[in-house]
């Protein structure tokens, strides 16, 4: 420790002479960066390929608008139907019947343990898998029977094959927000008199919200880009009406890339919804809003505050 001259004896330390550390590194990652987005920018200029006018040609068309509306209705529908099941399901996991715990184990097993792709072939065939649809007594006689190809058309199929297999996961991703939660908040609930419904629906999920919603939120942008796979049934949505006004122009690349910057832009308002949903179920655990909370530290100077 070095004593100044004039510091009246008092021995106050002189003050430190900081050197800022450098990161050359950080300058030769970022002088690459810069140059690879330079060249990414180029690439998108000088290509041919990509014939922006041919995009904007077709980027608001109607046929394109249409594959839009189909794609969102059809995220929403998997989603709303998923969740809803997907709850379901989750208390059939944690049920103390083994009945219900085995029933809903299987379904899990069978629709996460096979392709989507796959079960969507199935729903778009299921003419030849179930000729017909009958109401009734079971393996009794029949009230009422139904041509299934005409009860069940192709925006239905997409519809429940996207529902059905988005249904095992979100019973998993329910499960693990509902086990998240303290079990003395639930035997405190039942000592006020609470029903297992009431704890689950007024105690237990509000507080599983907050594990549930971030998961959930990656699963409904997910499902946005899935619902390109429904072209197996097939249902006209963004990409099979890409497919199909490529299959007229010829212009492959050029459709594929307006479809990617539509799924880019859908995307991107669900990123933000998802932002804003996890702040509010976050807030009072994190500090106000989810966000962690800032503390003040004092500030110290010459040995005194």
């Amino acid at each position: 420790m070095t004593v100044t001259a004039d510091d009246g004896g008092k021995g106050r330390p002189e003050a430190i002479r900081a050197v800022p550390v450098r990161h050359p590194g950080r300058w030769v990652g970022a002088l690459v960066v810069l140059v690879l987005a330079a060249m990414f920018v180029h690439f998108l200029f000088t290509n041919d390929a990509l014939n922006w006018p041919e995009q904007r040609k077709f980027m608001f068309s109607d046929a394109v608008l249409k594959g839009v509306r189909n794609t969102v209705w059809l995220t929403l529908a998997a989603m709303a139907g998923g969740i809803t099941f997907g709850v379901v399901l989750a208390l059939m996991r944690m049920s103390a019947n083994p009945l219900m715990r085995g029933a809903a184990w299987f379904y899990l097993w069978f629709f996460r343990g096979t392709p989507l792709y796959t079960q969507l072939l199935i729903w778009g065939s299921i003419g030849a898998l179930l000729p017909t649809i009958s109401l009734g007594v079971p393996f009794g006689p029949e009230v009422h029977t139904w041509q299934t190809q005409k009860l069940i058309n192709a925006a239905l199929a997409a519809a429940l094959g996207l529902i059905l297999n988005e249904a095992a996961y979100m019973a998993e991703i329910v499960r693990a927000g509902i086990l998240s939660v303290d079990t003395g908040q639930q035997e405190a609930a039942s000592a006020l008199g609470m029903s297992r419904g009431q704890t689950m629906r007024r105690v237990v999920l509000p507080q599983a919200m907050r594990v549930i919603v971030p998961p959930t939120g990656n699963e409904t942008i997910s499902m946005l880009k899935n619902t390109s796979l429904v072209a197996a049934v097939p249902y006209a949505e963004l990409t099979w009406t890409a497919q199909t006004i490529y299959a007229d122009t010829y212009q492959v690349i050029p459709m594929l890339i307006m479809a990617c910057l539509w799924y880019l832009f859908l995307s991107s308002l669900l990123m933000v919804g998802q932002f804003y949903l996890e702040r509010y179920f976050g807030r009072g655990f994190a500090g106000q809003g989810g966000r962690p909370a800032r503390r003040r530290i004092p500030l110290v100077r010459g040995g005194h505050r």
